[in-house]
């Protein structure tokens, strides 16, 4: 016994903490890794008025979101029914996104 406490109980408690560390250490790296942007990434640039983010690559899919002339949006390298994949269930036409110069947009 340490101060009272059993060995187990410490041993135990300082092995939590070091879990909990690891892991606040974990997330840290990969959420600066998302923040800090691939210089690969595919990086877009609106050329319409406004353009429809739809949750499917189709016209007739539900808008999820909008974007102005001019606004710059991350985007995937995946192109089908002539709509950009610009992340999960996001997608715009890609008629209206010009990759920045530079971006690898495939």
């Amino acid at each position: 016994m340490v101060l009272g406490i059993p060995k187990k109980t410490i041993i135990l408690v300082a092995l939590l903490v070091g879990v909990v560390v690891v892991f606040a250490i974990g997330s840290d790296q990969e959420s600066s890794g998302a923040e800090g942007g691939d210089s690969d990434a595919c990086l877009v640039t609106v050329t319409a008025d406004v353009l429809n983010v739809r949750a499917e690559p189709g016209t007739h899919s539900e808008i999820v979101g909008k974007y102005k002339h001019d606004s710059e949006a991350e985007a995937t390298t995946v192109v089908r029914n002539g709509f950009r994949q610009l992340g999960e269930n996001r997608w715009a036409h890609d008629d209206f996104l010009q990759p920045v110069d530079g971006a690898k947009c495939g």
